[in-house]
């Protein structure tokens, strides 16, 4: 018997992944997962550093079912995430602030990826240049291969990590707030409160160029088409 691809897999396949806290809200199509990270800019990572948590954001990007990080070789949060303890890494979309009747169903609307694992050093150089390629590409489209690639040095003084995407959850939540029968029935009194939700959105500005940039250049269609559009 061959077992399902990876790309397959439901999401939770362990303990530690396993939505319980609101489990109604957890999601296991994968390919949910894979749109929530696709959607994100920035990303946090968690690690243990001289005995103590550390969380810091970080972009990343994604190829299949492989999520890759990077850094400078000298950033003591990679060193430590690549010797093989476990690390967790997640992305938050926050889309509305739920007002409810009361203070205790206050909420948010969000979609929420947390990935486990063990992330692995990437030393073989094409996975590291189709690493960097997805970086480049999570965080500004079409730039890639419309500038100057990595040089040797920046090579050499860059870090990327590989975070395989099999060990993850999904957790997910919206619509109105979930409010108390004895709260719903006080409507029908003299001073209801008002309870809904406050969307949220990420915003992309007018692009502003580089002081010395030469007069007359345009701003080109993989910066200027993102202008109008939000990344999730």
């Amino acid at each position: 018997m061959t077992s399902a691809p990876a790309d397959q897999l439901p999401l939770s396949p362990t303990a530690r992944s396993t939505v319980r806290r609101g489990a109604r809200r957890a999601r296991t199509d994968r390919a949910e997962l894979y749109a929530v990270l696709d959607a994100g800019l920035v990303g946090h990572l968690g690690v243990v550093l001289d005995g103590a948590p550390v969380v810091l954001p970080t972009g990343y990007g994604r190829v299949d079912d492989t999520l890759y990080l990077h850094g400078s070789t000298g950033a003591a949060t990679l060193r430590v995430a690549a010797t093989g303890q476990p690390v967790a890494f997640t992305v938050t979309h926050l889309d509305g602030v739920v007002y409810a009747r009361s203070s205790f169903h206050h909420s948010m609307n969000y979609r929420c990826a947390v990935v486990h694992g063990i992330a692995q050093l990437v030393t073989d150089p094409a996975e590291r240049l189709r690493a960097l390629a997805a970086l480049t590409e999570q965080l500004a489209p079409g730039s890639w291969t419309a500038t100057r690639q990595p040089d040797r040095r920046e090579l050499a003084a860059t870090a990327v990590l590989s975070l395989d995407l099999t060990e993850a959850s999904l957790k997910v939540r919206s619509g109105p707030p979930g409010d108390d029968e004895r709260d719903l029935a006080a409507d029908a009194g003299p001073s209801p409160v008002w309870a809904g939700v406050l969307p949220l959105r990420t915003v992309l500005g007018e692009p502003v160029p580089d002081p010395l940039l030469p007069a007359g250049v345009p701003v080109p269609a993989r910066v200027r088409d993102r202008s109008l559009s939000s990344p999730g």
